[in-house]
Order: structure tokens, then C-alpha cells, then sequence
């Protein structure tokens, strides 16, 4: 099955067994290497996002251990998507992901580096951060609600409400070589408060009360 077939079959599914809504989405540039920052609550995650409008090009930067789910695994391999072992410095990943923004590709990273399982945002990891300085290109925050619970819903025979809101496109700061792990640190923070001020109050989770979200939401 090519790309463009199954994109179709899930728009179908999409529509018809969910409402999911896409906010924001004029935001995201339309060519160019991109990263998709987002907060990560379902394995339906990834595939909601290769509906995003304006970019039929976006990979998922996923785990390997998602490798041993057949149907996901078909799903993202025939999608497009960059295999990461997080359980060690997968340098093989480094230069897929590289490689494919250089060629002007969008890839969609979960900073959070696996799925919460507690409907709200976890901490934050610096990958991210060394993928966007080694590319310099620019990422886009988005905050996706609605998915946590996708799966007891359809068991329920209810449509789950989706909202996936994108934030403005940012460039990181360039590195600071004198202390490079404040820098890091600074970064992911920033990051994942720009993905959390698009989610109600309810899912910020780890950074409800971050001083530099709150200074953003106000």
C-alpha cells in the first residue's frame, strides 16, 4: 500500500469514528525541513498527525519497541518513520532523522520520548534539542487533546473529541558553548512550554506550573 492509499483509509476512519478538529495549521510552514514538537498521550497519535493539512510529508521519529505491534508497525514504516532505540545513543537515528530534514522533510518528535499514561505531559527530554541545532531548522509546537482515552471511548461506541493546535513556528537560540547543558535544559523548556500552552490547564501536567508557561500564557 502506498503512502497516499492509507492516509485516505485512515481520513475515512477519522471522520467517521471520531471529531477530531486541526487548529492552526495555516501556522506551519508549507515546504522546508520542520520538526512537529508534540505532547503524546495514544499510539493514534502519529497517524492522526499524517493528516495534517499542508504537510503530506511528515515522518514519526519512533521507538523500537513499537516495532513489536505489527499493525502500528505497518502503519508508520508505510507512512514514513525513523526507528530509535532509546535505550542507548542510536547515532544510526541521528542521521536518518538529519538526513531527512535536510532534504526538506518534516518529522514529528515526541519530546516527551514515550507516551503518558497519566493524560498529561511528562518531562521533557533534550534530543530534541540536538536534532533541531544540528539541523537549524525551525519546530513547530503542538498540543493534541482528546486521544488519552480514544480506545475506551470506541469500546463505548462514542466519538472521541480530538483537537490537534499548532503553535507558531521558532527557532532554538544558538548553542551556548560555555555551559552547554543549561543551554540544553533551557531549550526543552522552552519547547515543551510552547507545546503545553496550547493545552487546556488539565494536560500541562509536569509544567502546570512552570514560571516560563505562565509567563507565555499571560
Amino acid at each position: 500500500m502506498k503512502r497516499e492509499t492509507l492516509t485516505a483509509l485512515i481520513q475515512f476512519l477519522v471522520d467517521h469514528i471520531t471529531h477530531t478538529t486541526f487548529i492552526g495549521t495555516e501556522k506551519i510552514p508549507p515546504t522546508g525541513g520542520l520538526i512537529i514538537a508534540t505532547n503524546h498521550m495514544s499510539r493514534v497519535d502519529p497517524p492522526l498527525l499524517l493528516l495534517t493539512p499542508g504537510r503530506p510529508d511528515i515522518y514519526a521519529l519512533a521507538t523500537t519497541k513499537y516495532q513489536s505491534y505489527p499493525i502500528f508497525k505497518w502503519i508508520l514504516e508505510t507512512a514514513g518513520v525513523v526507528w530509535i532505540d532509546r535505550e542507548r545513543a542510536d547515532f544510526s537515528a541521528m542521521r536518518g532523522t538529519l538526513d531527512y530534514l535536510k532534504k526538506g522533510g518534516a518529522i514529528g518528535i515526541a519530546p516527551e520520548g514515550t507516551r503518558s499514561r497519566v493524560g498529561s505531559m511528562l518531562e521533557g527530554k533534550p534530543g530534541i534539542v540536538l536534532v533541531a541545532e544540528k539541523a537549524k531548522v525551525p519546530i513547530v509546537p503542538v498540543g493534541i487533546t482528546g486521544t488519552e482515552d480514544v480506545m475506551l471511548r470506541f469500546r463505548h461506541f462514542q466519538k472521541p473529541q480530538v483537537v490537534i493546535r499548532f503553535g507558531d513556528p521558532f527557532y532554538l537560540p544558538p548553542m551556548d558553548r560555555k555551559d552547554r547543558e543549561a543551554w540544553l535544559n533551557s531549550c526543552t523548556e522552552d519547547i515543551m512550554c510552547r507545546i503545553a500552552a496550547l493545552l487546556p490547564p488539565t494536560y500541562r501536567g509536569f509544567y502546570a506550573n512552570n514560571p516560563r508557561l505562565i509567563k507565555m500564557l499571560a
